[in-house]
């Protein structure tokens, strides 16, 4: 009786029959089971350079170090323009080798971001200084 039991059960799962719902998921819509099945995309990192307006910050820095990128608008003071986080977490990749750079021109370095975090501190160095904390 088992074997006849267990041979329904096998032919059930390979004859296409529908499979049962995940535990847990009953009543959901099926896109969104199979949402919850996939694994999440990881996202690959782009090499973002990044001028940093004091040269003596960066010296600090290392290849491996975690910074937050803070933007500041390059307008007079007494504006409202207020400071703002650009970027957080992002991997330094890459320093400028020492006596690179001057404390008036800033010195550049690499960051190891998402794409769209790129494209977020491209543009916030076109109209910003940018500072960084070490994480």
């Amino acid at each position: 009786m088992l074997l006849s039991a267990l041979a329904a059960v096998a032919l059930a799962l390979t004859s296409g029959a529908p499979a049962a719902p995940p535990p847990g998921s009953e009543g959901a819509p099926v896109s969104t089971v199979a949402a919850r099945a996939r694994p999440p995309v990881a996202v690959r990192p782009v090499s973002a350079p990044v001028r940093i307006a004091d040269a003596a910050t960066v010296r600090l820095l290392r290849p491996g170090d975690q910074v937050d990128v803070i933007a500041a608008p390059n307008s007079p003071l007494g504006t409202d323009g207020a400071a703002r986080v650009v970027a957080r977490g992002a991997r330094v990749a890459q320093v400028p080798d020492p006596g690179e750079g001057s404390s008036d021109g800033g010195a550049l370095v690499v960051l190891s971001v998402p794409r769209s975090t790129a494209a977020e501190l491209a543009g916030a160095g076109v109209t910003s200084r940018l500072a960084v904390t070490v994480c």
